[in-house]
């Protein structure tokens, strides 16, 4: 059972290093650093709650069954991070969301208090690792420790669930996706893990024995909710920046032809980028380095190309709006051609034209750009210098 609470913990360990990637941005979030705080203190719930860890912790101690407290006091800890990340989530007045944050911290406060204490007033001298809910479940104190987590526990649940489900309406995208990751992870903890422990100790007070729902149904089951819950929770927040990433990296591979095309005449070169630099930061880099040399072989420009290679790529069968990429491609291309073996007689038409990429936004223009230096023939016979020859 430690390899699969282990497995659990690390996952969450996971969601919460690329949650808090960049620690000063995320501490400066509200909403971010109340993901890390609960994604975190969900891994070290499971970290604690497996059976070798519970047997270092009382070996270390010296009390039997410290982890047990220890472990329910991590799992009341972690309801209340999921009650007030979901407080987070939620929005609202300010003044409102201070108001629940301060009220859930209180009420899962005493809480783990009242658990400490009861756990102190106890008696129970033998170490149970895996069944210690239904081992102790007619133990005074211990019975009521026991019904006291799972109660705190159960409440954090039902109210999370109820939250989710209304809130499911109002919400598009990735938000509405990851409350639906939250709720199948929290109807996963209703059954696998309050119902099924509620249902072992019940069954002790009654004089039966079915520790099997708590020993071996209940920690892979609520290992799976936790997951789904801390993906549903992670998902909205890392998302949209993967989808940022993902595009950066495949226009980045898009432009390759434009930047191999203009690299050299770059008039103030960038240092190139770091190789654990992320997608979008490559991709920025990029687009400054070759809008500056795109600027530098600007004087090059030769109209006469443009309008011959928009003319023959029109009368290939292209758009309007494709022909005019095509022929601002190879006039790109010409200029690089010139400057790369520069002539001594002047350009018979200065062009004073200026490439649509050098004033749109984004890297949409320049990836045109990029494909129709790639592939068009009407532009490799610009770079042969055959356009204007051909033609005089």
């Amino acid at each position: 059972m430690s390899l699969v609470v282990y497995l659990a913990a690390g996952l969450l360990a996971l969601s919460a290093v690329l949650l808090f990637r960049r620690p000063r941005a995320a501490l400066r979030n509200p909403l971010t650093a109340s993901t890390c705080a609960a994604v975190s203190i969900g891994a070290l719930c499971f970290t604690c709650s497996a059976p070798v860890t519970l047997a270092a912790v009382n070996r270390l101690t010296g009390i039997p069954n410290f982890g047990a407290p220890l472990t329910y006091s991590m799992i009341s800890a972690y309801s209340c991070s999921l009650t007030i990340l979901l407080i987070q989530w939620r929005g609202g007045p300010p003044e409102r969301v201070r108001r629940g944050t301060r009220h859930s911290i209180v009420v899962f406060g005493l809480l783990i208090a009242a658990i400490i204490v009861l756990f102190s007033l106890a008696d129970a001298p033998t170490e149970r690792l895996n069944d210690l809910d239904t081992y102790y479940a007619n133990t005074p104190y211990m019975r009521e420790m026991i019904v006291l987590y799972l109660v705190g526990h159960g409440a954090c649940v039902v109210v999370m669930s109820a939250v989710c489900l209304r809130w499911l309406g109002e919400v598009t995208g990735p938000l509405r996706t990851g409350l639906r990751l939250i709720l199948l992870g929290l109807l996963l903890d209703i059954v696998g893990f309050e119902i099924a422990k509620t249902t072992a100790v019940v069954a002790r007070w009654l004089g039966h024995d079915l520790d099997f729902l708590s020993t071996t149904v209940a920690p892979p089951v609520v290992s799976l909710g936790a997951l789904f819950c801390s993906a549903g929770f992670t998902l909205p927040r890392l998302l949209p920046p993967a989808i940022t990433h993902w595009r950066s990296l495949n226009d980045y591979r898009r432009l390759t032809p434009l930047w191999m095309e203009v690299r050299w005449a770059a008039t103030a070169p960038k240092p190139s980028p770091s190789w654990w630099e992320l997608p979008y930061a490559r991709l920025q880099w990029l687009e400054v380095s070759i809008h500056d040399a795109l600027l530098a072989l600007a004087p090059l420009f030769d109209d006469r190309v443009r309008r011959i290679s928009l003319a023959t790529a029109l009368g290939e069968g292209n758009t309007p709006s494709q022909a005019r990429v095509i022929a601002e491609a190879a006039m790109l291309a010409d200029a690089a051609r010139q400057a790369a073996a520069p002539v001594d007689h002047e350009l018979k038409e200065p062009s004073t034209y200026r490439l649509h990429a050098t004033d749109a936004v984004g890297t949409t223009e320049l990836v045109e750009l990029a494909q129709a230096l790639g592939q068009s023939p009407v532009v490799a016979a610009a770079r042969r210098g055959s356009v204007t020859a051909s033609h005089d």
